[in-house]
Formats: structure tokens, C-alpha cells, sequence
């Protein structure tokens, strides 16, 4: 048996709905940690380290699979995600690897920066999660 192009994008799809819902309510809790400790904003990195890779190949591959289904605008929608994943994958990390060194160098000022940027990574992956889900209604 061999999936069609519309179930392969189907596939995809839940795939990348999947990774996202998991990782952004596995990152919900992290805003509780405190950011006092070096371990914390290694983690938090290591978390989204895993994040945008997995998000990556799964956005990639709904777009492409969008492609080959026939649906151009799902297949740009999903190719946004993915560039949208690695931009934020370039500049969160470079962030988060700046603060981290302020953290251990016991800057005050650094916790409160790395809590907002992880906010706002939690907001840009919740709006990603809405995109996702209104793609569905496309099947």
C-alpha cells in the first residue's frame, strides 16, 4: 500500500502538530525555574535545540508533501514554518548561549532578559500551533 500525496501531507501535518503541542506545553512549566542556575538555561537550550530540529524536518516535510498533494499555499504555509523554525533556531540559541554566559557571570540584569525571550518563543510557537491547526481544516 502506498500513501498518496494528500495522505502524506496529511501525515505530516499531525506530525508537525504533534511536535509542536508537546514541546510548547513542555515549555510552559520551564518558565517556573528560576534562571539562577547555569543547569537551567542549559536545559531550556538543549529543549529547544531538540525543538527546532524535530520541527524543522517535520515543517519541511509537510511542505514538500503539500507540494507533491498539490496545494501550493499549504506547501508555502509549511515552508514558512520551517524558515520561520530556523531563524529562530540562529537567533534563540546565539541568545540564549549570550545570556547563559550572564547568568554564570551572576548579571542581574539576565535572568529577566532570558525569561522574556522565552516567553516570546512560547508566543511565536503558540501562533505556529494555530497555523497548524487551521491548515486541517484543508483535508
Amino acid at each position: 500500500m502506498t500513501l498518496q500525496p494528500q495522505m502524506l501531507a496529511l501525515l505530516f501535518t499531525v506530525i508537525l502538530l504533534a511536535v509542536t503541542t508537546y514541546f510548547l506545553l513542555g515549555s510552559i512549566p520551564l518558565l517556573t525555574l528560576k534562571h539562577d542556575n547555569p543547569m537551567d538555561s542549559r536545559f531550556i537550550r538543549s529543549f529547544y535545540i531538540t525543538y527546532f530540529r524535530l520541527a524543522l524536518i517535520a515543517a519541511l516535510a509537510a511542505s514538500i508533501s503539500f507540494a507533491f498533494a498539490g496545494k501550493p499555499a499549504l506547501s508555502m504555509g509549511a515552508g514558512g514554518i520551517a524558515m520561520l523554525t530556523w531563524l529562530m533556531r540562529r537567533h534563540l540559541i546565539t541568545r540564549m548561549d549570550h545570556f547563559g554566559a550572564q547568568i554564570r557571570a551572576d548579571e542581574l540584569v539576565a535572568i529577566p532578559a532570558f525569561k522574556k525571550m522565552h516567553k516570546s518563543a512560547i508566543l511565536i510557537n503558540a501562533t505556529q500551533l494555530l497555523a497548524i491547526l487551521g491548515s486541517l481544516g484543508s483535508f
